[in-house]
């Protein structure tokens, strides 16, 4: 099995015998370099993908949580290359395990040499905010060279047309935001939501995960029958913020 198709079947073992798939989010390096391995560790150890944020400085699509781990990250130094060492000096991950990153610091790096870099690394896939579909035949292209999943993030103001192409398209899950605007805002989930969700699974070639604003078992338990897994990101982020166990938290989320 490809990398990137281990994303998709990880997801989908969960919610086919005991409802969503977590799938958390933490900033590399946050709160320090010297915990993120143990915190990493803690996260793979309750969900089923592990999503790593990549500090970038203009942080568009996130709110002031994330925004806040990822400046302080930069200043603590933490850097694409050095997120890339330590995970290749830890791989392979029991489970699978994503970057998610602005375009900028990819281009940095140079996607010539991101994908075996990434590979290496244990990384499965990619989820890049700010690359439209239509823009990134490049980058997708060379990581599916190394069986590497460009993840495809949906709004519920996608258009129909472009909704059908990107589900179709979509590799390892797609990520449905659950409101337009930036990460950390809790989602009442009203049934709007609900309906747009199915109808993206209708139309998905691979599970479909909910995110932005996940921070209750109520809402996970809302979202069960229209989704195959939730992106947990702005709450657990606070979580280790506060010094608290990632366990608990995502252990919360849901019943077993």
């Amino acid at each position: 099995m490809m990398p990137g198709e281990a994303i998709a079947a990880a997801i989908r073992a969960r919610a086919q015998r005991h409802g969503p798939a977590l799938v958390g989010f933490l900033t590399a390096g946050f709160p320090t370099r010297e915990t993120f391995a143990a915190q990493l560790d803690a996260v793979l150890e309750t969900c089923e993908v592990v999503e790593i944020g990549v500090p970038f400085s203009d942080p568009m699509a996130d709110g002031s949580t994330v925004q806040r781990a990822s400046f302080r990250a930069i200043k603590g130094g933490v850097t694409l290359p050095w997120i890339l060492e330590t995970l290749t000096s830890r791989a392979p991950h029991r489970r699978p395990v994503l970057l998610m990153s602005y375009l900028n610091p990819l281009l940095h790096y140079g996607l010539e040499r991101l994908p075996a870099s990434a590979a290496r690394a244990g990384v499965a896939g990619f989820i890049v905010p700010d690359l439209p579909y239509e823009e990134g035949a490049e980058l997708r292209d060379a990581l599916e060279r190394q069986g590497l999943a460009l993840v495809q993030m949906v709004t519920p103001v996608t258009p129909a047309a472009r909704l059908e192409r990107l589900c179709r398209e979509a590799r390892g899950f797609v990520y449905a935001v659950t409101m337009t605007g930036t990460t950390g805002k809790s989602v009442e989930v009203p049934a709007s939501v609900l309906e747009y969700m199915d109808r993206v699974r209708r139309l998905a070639s691979v599970p479909v995960c909910a995110g932005f604003g996940i921070r209750s078992r109520a809402q996970v338990e809302r979202f069960a029958p229209h989704v195959d897994g939730v992106v947990v990101g702005s709450a657990l982020v606070e979580v280790l913020e506060r010094g608290e166990d990632p366990r608990a938290f995502l252990r919360s989320l849901r019943a077993d």
